[in-house]
């Protein structure tokens, strides 16, 4: 039977499989591009499967190599973990947690949440991780954290356990100088024919900020795409669109230029905790168990129910 890859191949296959590019890859990694090359057919070799389908122009993936870039991630992943838990018991830590999150989490509850855990829990370290808005798992999917804040909707998965928190309503933020700005309220139907600032993300995330549903017949403008709340106001600053965030978005992101305006009809967004329930770790039970009691005290200005 073959021996298993080495991390260090692994990593340099993971890296061309991202970039799509040896000479990109070869300088991330600072080694030569003809020893990254040989290296990857050594790899394909021991595998005994063609992972990359190459020409002078372009390189892709193969089935195979699909099937390598997950497992190897994970196992990478995996790799860190151990010799991060390694060092934490030898300098007297007990566990680690590492908490996902976009933008600002979840809202005034997120310190409260942190706080009341190292109370109880004062030897787990715990690290915040913040992910822009191509990944609505937030970290999840690919294990790279343990816990995260989600922003719903996401589609379910089989490894995936989610609890929702807490509500609140989206709001319109456009410009300051824009006619919208001035208004009290506006409903959907009244910026439909509006040049949005949409999100990179998976279609159905993106869809969910863009109100898609709530449009009826008129068909989204877009007139940028973002990965970030900063991007985001930029764009609008820039009068290239407005957006839709959550109301909590105006407390902790507010500044010069921007107008925040309520709007009628449109469904609230909906803050979870998700974990992944294939990785049984007491550290993540105990997050949750505080997240859940404190998402109960309503300390969240202008929250709803959590469905």
């Amino acid at each position: 039977m073959a021996e298993p890859p080495e991390l260090r191949v692994l990593r340099y296959f993971v890296a061309v499989a991202e970039e799509l590019h040896f000479g990109r890859a070869a300088a991330r990694l600072h080694i030569t591009q003809p020893s990254l090359s040989v290296q990857i057919r050594k790899l394909e070799h021991s595998l005994g499967a063609r992972l990359l389908e190459r020409t002078s122009r372009h390189v892709e993936l193969t089935p195979a190599g699909e099937v390598l870039l997950d497992e190897a991630r994970r196992l990478l992943v995996n790799a860190e973990r151990l010799a991060a838990a390694t060092r934490e018991a030898a300098n007297g830590v007990r566990g680690s947690l590492i908490v996902g999150f976009q933008a600002n989490a979840a809202a005034e509850l997120t310190p409260k949440i942190l706080a009341a855990f190292q109370s109880r829990y004062p030897r787990v370290q715990v690290e915040m991780r913040s992910h822009d808005f191509t990944d609505p798992y937030v970290g999840l999917s690919n294990g790279s954290v343990d816990v995260a804040f989600v922003r719903l909707p996401v589609l379910m998965q089989s490894w995936l356990s989610v609890e929702p928190l807490f509500a609140e309503p989206r709001m319109l933020v456009t410009s300051s100088e824009s006619p919208l700005a001035c208004r009290e309220k506006v409903t959907v139907a009244d910026v439909v024919d509006e040049r949005f600032v949409g999100r990179r993300a998976p279609e159905y995330w993106r869809d969910f900020w863009l109100a898609a549903d709530c449009r009826g017949p008129h068909p989204v403008r877009l007139g940028a795409e973002v990965s970030s709340v900063d991007e985001c106001f930029e764009a609008i600053l820039s009068r290239r669109g407005i957006a839709f965030t959550q109301a909590s978005t105006q407390r902790f992101y507010d500044r010069p230029g921007l107008a925040f305006v309520p709007v009628d009809g449109l469904p609230p967004s909906t803050v979870a905790i998700a974990w992944r329930n294939d990785l049984d770790a007491q550290p993540v039970r105990d997050f949750v168990d505080a997240a859940r009691m404190l998402a109960g005290l309503d300390l969240v200005p202008a929250t709803l129910p959590a469905s």
